[in-house]
């Protein structure tokens, strides 16, 4: 049965018009469903009628964290077209690939951003480059302002695809995500439901918006209940414990990272920041140390540790407030509309305890990648998706994520593919062989290093390759060290054995 999708945004004008919708703290612009509902339609007539968006057709952003972000999704969702955030820490011959990728009808850059999106829109030919400039005069509000009227609201399914989220690749190219109507709605319906979302809930914003977990968690599922969002241009640890404290803004709910909730829990503010208004703040996106998921329940705040991928639209396991603690270190259960098994190489469920690859199914799961059938084949069995990650469950169904079968690793929150970094490794003349790996980090958990067998009679020397690689990748893939080898260790079948690298 096809199962249409509805304009959250258009309903709760309708139902509750003067409720707060968003709060941008960085251009302090508030708007409530009705003013929002109206910035959504304006900005969905600006992309219809002068730069020629229809359904289907993708609309990318390239900006800080902003309210402009959720109109725009929405305006997408309005049209039937398809919103494509990109991160802004890539560099331009990263976001280049993307952008080539998708190839989107309009490209929406913060005045921040405005040489790279020119570069950009320039080598992939987009159509339409406007620039924004967090409510300020630009494009966008202009735009904005010379389109008045009501859009008409396009129908579309659970089945559609409402946004591209790309992941960086283990084979080096990055891969779009398609989340779609239906996966957001089951989202939403998980988040209410486990993390206690009601219309009266606010949520701080503060992930970057280009992740999953940004735009998903838990922003959009309160759009869907009608409560309000307060967006953090971006993360930080003591303007975040304020924002927490301030009785006005009464923020209830909120999502990060590890490294977010340790790097307030380390500032002195932390022991005296009021957080007595907090329902559920969720943790995920890396492994939540056991120390820091005490630290906060000594404060009264349970961190709801989770996992999820940005191919399962965040929550596919989550653990409750109520047994956070004699679980403590668990990922949780399964999402109520989420299936979980655990198996073996040979695609069988593995006994209770041991170990075997987590795979999911369900409609919060992404129906595949964007012009990608090779990772569809690959990603999937009989509707299962293979996560890629080694965990066990126990006989409550509680579920630990013990180790990766991929090489990603984790670095301040930011997955990071070494087969990414290689391959731009590989472009340096004086390079043999290399390999990638993470390594322990005390203040962002795990970073890059690089190993490296240099071609004979080469004077390659470390600062050419740390500045070669800045210059072609986002800061946080950048390798933090790079060690020199005569060889690097090998299998029987001449594959690296990273295992026997060394990690200190």
């Amino acid at each position: 049965m096809t199962v249409p999708a509805y304009d959250w945004i258009a309903h709760h004008a309708g139902y509750q018009p003067d409720a707060r919708a968003i709060i941008d703290l960085h251009s302090s612009r508030r708007f409530s469903y009705s003013q929002m509902n109206e910035r959504v339609d304006r900005c969905a007539l600006f992309l219809t009628n002068e730069c020629e968006v229809g359904r289907g057709d993708r609309v990318a952003m390239l900006a800080h964290n902003s309210s402009d972000h959720y109109e725009v999704e929405f305006a997408c969702r309005r049209i039937g077209a398809i919103f494509l955030p990109l991160n802004w820490r890539l560099a331009v011959p990263e976001l280049e690939f993307i952008v080539g990728d998708a190839d989107p009808r309009a490209l929406i850059v913060g005045a921040e951003f405005m040489d790279a999106g020119q570069a950009i829109a320039r080598t992939c030919s987009t159509p339409h480059l406007i620039g924004c400039d967090d409510g300020a005069d630009s494009d966008y509000e202009q735009g904005l302002a010379r389109s008045n009227g009501q859009c008409p609201i396009a129908d579309v399914t659970h089945d559609d695809t409402w946004a591209l989220v790309y992941t960086s690749g283990t084979t080096g190219r990055p891969k779009g995500a398609r989340v779609t109507h239906g996966q957001a709605f089951y989202n939403a319906v998980n988040s209410a439901m486990k993390c206690e979302l009601t219309r009266h809930s606010v949520n701080l914003a503060f992930l970057p918006i280009f992740h999953i977990g940004g735009l998903q968690l838990f922003a959009n599922g309160i759009f869907h209940i009608g409560g309000a969002n307060i967006v953090m241009r971006t993360f930080d640890p003591l303007h975040f414990l304020n924002l927490l404290s301030d009785p006005d803004l009464a923020i209830s709910h909120g999502f990060g990272v590890p490294t977010n909730f340790l790097f307030a829990s380390q500032l002195p503010e932390f022991k005296t920041a009021d957080l007595s208004r907090l329902v559920t703040i969720g943790v995920g996106g890396a492994a939540c140390p056991r120390a820091l998921l005490e630290t906060y329940a000594e404060r009264g705040i349970m961190l709801q540790n989770g996992w999820g991928m940005t191919e399962t639209c965040t929550l596919g396991t989550l653990l409750s407030k109520e047994r956070a603690l004699d679980k403590i270190g668990s990922a949780g259960q399964a999402a109520m509309h989420t299936s979980i098994r655990i198996v073996g190489p040979d695609g069988q469920d593995v006994a209770t305890g041991d170990t075997g690859e987590l795979w999911i199914k369900g409609p919060t799961i992404t129906p595949g990648y964007w012009n990608r059938p090779d990772a569809n084949r690959d990603s999937f069995t009989d509707g299962w998706f293979h996560t890629g990650d080694a965990a066990c469950m126990d006989d409550e169904g509680f579920v630990s994520i013990v180790d990766r079968y991929k090489d990603m690793f984790i670095s301040g929150g930011e997955n990071v593919y070494p087969a990414e970094v290689e391959n731009v490794l590989y472009q340096l003349d004086g390079i043999a062989e290399t390999a990638v790996i993470g390594v322990p980090d005390d203040r962002w958990g795990e970073v890059g290093r690089a190993f490296v067998v240099k071609k004979t009679g080469s004077n390659l020397t470390e600062d050419a390759i740390t500045t070669h690689c800045q210059d072609n990748l986002a800061r946080f893939k950048v390798p933090k060290s790079v060690r020199f080898m005569d060889e690097l260790p090998h299998n029987a079948t001449g594959k690296v054995t990273k295992h026997e690298l060394p990690r200190d």
